[in-house]
């Protein structure tokens, strides 16, 4: 721990927060305004999504690895540069194929990126000073997602769509420079601690092809293609398990599973996860495309979601005290998915706007609730040896969800729209489309209920 950090060290690690969170939620709105511009259908701008969260989920076990052997200013500062190269490169995208692959090189960084202001805040502060700093530097966290769907929509309507990379470039400049003149330069934790390539390359194999085969599903002439994908990469991830299971330092730890609240949990959030994270990616189009709202207004329609979002927070304790974990989440996830997404369903392309807004503050409400209480519950009964594993993988099954969500949300949308017999409208497209992933949300309620009642009660007493 230094004795001194500067004091911008904050500012620095809030403004990194800032950067990630404003990328994962501006883009949304965009996304019709860039398909135009590309001469593609907004129901393919998806892969420009679920190839960025992918490429986070793939690298995140790599970030740690690499400060630990590297060194957390250096990685920090390289991740900056590639990801407003990757930020520059998507600007200048002049087709959807170019820029996925600007979006990966994007990924790249942001993957770099996600564990530093963790390790920083523990590096650099005291116990003490740890809560204030981890409030201070997880702000941005909280409003990133009002402020990037209202960005993103007055850029593209008034700018035009290159401005939400663009953005990226002078705030990443400014944080590689910041990096290079005020972080402190950590001592290297291990230079010679072995990573787990094989289980790596076996894991990530396992989710790119599960998510490719999810991709190629939509397509009627790449089915059989789409089944090989999925048996591949079931074998690569079954591979993996035989392999964590022979060596002494996996991937992942071993033991993970074994902890009956971890293996639920980590289940439950994929699941639900499905339904909920497909609403960043439908929404903003069933505004757009389905009901032919502006790209700005779309924006301000979405802010309520973040907004009743934080102001939930502080309801998750006092709900799981009377509740208990195991029926606040059934609870939450029949909400969510039978009442909430479900019923988004329901108004017609003339109904005004303002009729949605009591969903969408329930839909932020209900999010904050599943989220904290999914995490939280999650993590409960790991041993403190496992804690960074069970962690890692927590996240990277968060990023596989969102994947996973916006991949299977766009096939169904494309599926119905090429169904004129029995679809007649697009917006008809997105009411079957919509009650299909509250399913997904239903389902996890499932999961849940295999919980014991009293399962995270020492959360609660804390």
């Amino acid at each position: 721990m230094t004795s001194q950090p500067h004091r911008f060290l904050p500012m620095l690690l809030a403004l990194c927060v800032f950067m990630q969170m404003l990328d994962a939620t501006i883009l949304n709105t965009a996304l019709p305004t860039m398909a135009r511009d590309l001469n593609e259908s907004p129901l393919h701008m998806q892969t420009a999504i679920v190839s960025y969260v992918l490429t986070l989920a793939l690298l995140m076990p790599l970030s740690g690895w690499l400060c630990d052997r590297f060194g957390i200013k250096r990685v920090f500062f390289w991740a900056m540069i590639i990801f407003v190269a990757g930020s520059a490169l998507c600007a200048a995208a002049p087709n959807l194929s170019l820029l996925v692959l600007a979006r990966i090189v994007q990924g790249i960084g942001g993957a770099m990126m996600t564990p530093v202001p963790r390790l920083v805040m523990v590096r650099a502060y005291d116990k003490s000073q740890l809560i204030n700093m981890m409030n201070y530097v997880v702000m941005p966290a909280l409003i990133g997602p009002i402020l990037g769907p209202v960005v993103g929509g007055y850029l593209v309507e008034y700018v035009s769509w290159h401005w939400i990379f663009l953005i990226n470039l002078p705030f990443g400049l400014a944080a590689a420079w910041f990096t290079h003149k005020i972080m402190p330069d950590f001592p290297r934790m291990s230079e010679n601690k072995p990573f787990d390539l094989l289980g790596f390359l076996l894991f990530g194999s396992g989710a790119v092809g599960i998510s490719f085969a999810v991709e190629l599903i939509q397509y009627p002439n790449a089915t059989w293609f789409a089944g090989l994908s999925a048996f591949f990469a079931c074998s690569a991830l079954f591979a993996y398990t035989r392999h964590a299971h022979h060596i002494e330092n996996p991937l992942y730890d071993k033991n993970l599973f074994r902890v009956r609240t971890y293996r639920l949990g980590l289940s439950g959030n994929l699941m639900s996860r499905i339904g909920m994270s497909s609403m960043p990616f439908l929404l903003p189009l069933l505004l757009q495309v389905g009901l032919g709202h502006s790209a700005a207004l779309a924006g301000w329609a979405l802010a309520p979601v973040a907004l009743a979002s934080i102001a939930a927070k502080p309801l998750v304790k006092p709900m799981a005290m009377r509740l208990g974990y195991r029926k606040m989440l059934i609870a939450n996830t029949c909400m969510m998915g039978g009442i909430i997404i479900m019923l988004l369903a329901v108004p017609s392309p003339n109904a005004p706007l303002w009729t949605l807004l009591p969903l969408l503050l329930l839909m932020g409400l209900c999010n904050s609730i599943q989220f904290t209480g999914m995490n939280t519950l999650t993590l409960a009964d790991l041993r403190q040896h496992q804690a960074a594993s069970g962690t890692s993988l927590m996240s990277v099954n968060q990023q596989l969800a969102v994947g996973f969500g916006t991949a299977i949300s766009a096939a169904l949308l494309r599926y119905f729209s090429m169904q004129p017999e029995i679809v007649p409208n697009m917006h008809t497209a997105f009411r079957y489309t919509l009650i299909i992933m509250g399913s997904f949300t239903i389902v996890s309620g499932l999961i849940f209920a295999r919980l014991h009642p009293r399962d995270g009660e020492n959360l609660i007493r804390r």
